[in-house]
């Protein structure tokens, strides 16, 4: 039973006993006049009462509860829309991210590719010892000159560094108290034999020997320099 019908039937039952009230009064020989008044103010009740028509209240009421159903959709839609967006822009990080990495790798790629064939291009080209005249004697500038068509041009200012601090490129140097001898000061000098015979009074043979010493026991001069800053003695 709606609103409406409920409070009509209420108003109904007053009139119904203010009417029979009436009556008895007039039996009884009771003042009328206040009861009809009673009456009809009951009467104007029962108009005021009858406000909206069942019918138009369930429209109003389902109008409403459209209302919130679409502000809970346009909501949901929002949320929604921002939940997508927010998705959209942690891939599009994540997407960035993984670009930037595959862009650093393939670049680090390339250069270790560029130093590589740079290092082959280094030893292809660099001479022999035998490929250098025998001399009676050598300056500090020609032992140099020959060092650098020797050892592959990345790794010359480390065997440089190294040949300064032992000799100080003198390949004549004599160490009396250990036996060290030579450019790179082998201990003893005659191990620079396994690189030839005239170990002692050439060069380019120890320039070869300390090579291949320092390849073959630190990967690289570059490596020897760097035991020998930490140690001065390689």
């Amino acid at each position: 039973m709606s609103r409406i019908s409920v409070r009509g039937f209420a108003v109904a039952s007053a009139t119904a006993v203010t009417t029979v009230g009436a009556v008895v009064g007039v039996a009884s020989g009771g003042a009328a006049a206040a009861d009809d008044n009673n009456f009809e103010a009951t009467a104007a009740d029962t108009t005021l009462l009858a406000d909206i028509p069942a019918g138009q209240q369930a429209q109003v009421q389902t109008a409403s509860l459209t209302q919130q159903a679409d502000a809970q959709a346009s909501a949901a839609d929002a949320a929604a829309k921002k939940s997508v967006e927010e998705a959209a822009r942690i891939q599009a990080a994540k997407d960035a991210k993984s670009k930037k990495a595959a862009a650093e790798e393939r670049l680090e790629k390339e250069r270790q590719e560029k130093k590589e064939r740079a290092e082959r291009a280094s030893r292809s080209s660099v001479r022999s010892a035998a490929s250098f005249a025998t001399q009676s004697s050598y300056s500090v500038a020609e032992v140099q000159a020959m060092a650098r068509q020797m050892v592959p041009a990345d790794q010359f200012q480390c065997f440089s560094n190294i040949v300064n601090h032992e000799s100080t490129w003198n390949y004549r140097a004599s160490n009396p108290s250990s036996g060290a001898y030579g450019l790179v000061q082998a201990l003893p000098g005659s191990k620079m034999s396994s690189a030839g015979a005239d170990w002692q009074t050439n060069p380019a043979t120890q320039i070869k020997w300390g090579l291949s010493y320092m390849d073959g026991r630190y990967g690289s001069p570059c490596g020897a320099w760097s035991f020998w800053q930490a140690n001065h003695w390689y």
